[in-house]
């Protein structure tokens, strides 16, 4: 018998970003978006960097997922990422700095190739907190859900 929910575990190295009982998952894969429904065929994929949303009922919740794995089991979604956070805990006038800084340096390349991909990455995670953070409605509250609970 297929299970009617996934429970879905967001962890970084820091801290346990949520944990929910969800209806579905997208995550952010290293080469495309997986989606993942109850019953899923287990799966270990890496992440790239992205925006990882789940459903609970008629709503979806958005936070993000910076490199990683994602452990899929028909019951379970496990995601280690290096870095996640949920869309209402993004700073978005931190994350428009970031995203500022970084496109300052490719506009002003310096004579290494790291220092260039450094700076994609970091402009690329900026963008993706700011288009996150913009998926929490006004008034809803946390957006995090009702079923989330976010570890302390």
């Amino acid at each position: 018998m297929l299970p009617d929910v996934i429970q879905l575990e967001v962890v970084t190295p820091d801290r346990s970003v949520l944990r929910a009982s969800v209806a579905e998952v997208q995550v952010p894969g290293l080469v495309g978006y997986l989606g993942v429904l109850p019953g899923h065929t287990p799966l270990l994929a890496e992440l790239g960097l992205g925006q990882l949303s789940y459903r609970q009922g008629s709503q979806t919740f958005y936070a993000t997922a910076f490199g990683g794995l994602a452990e899929i089991l028909p019951d379970r979604v496990i995601v280690l990422a290096e870095a996640a956070e949920r869309a209402e805990e993004i700073n978005v006038d931190r994350a428009r700095a970031a995203a500022d800084r970084a496109k300052k340096r490719i506009a002003s390349p310096t004579d290494t190739a790291v220092d260039w991909e450094r700076a994609q990455r970091a402009a690329q995670r900026a963008e993706t907190r700011l288009q996150t953070a913009a998926r929490v409605t006004p008034g809803s509250g946390s957006g995090a859900g009702a079923e989330a609970q976010p570890a302390k």
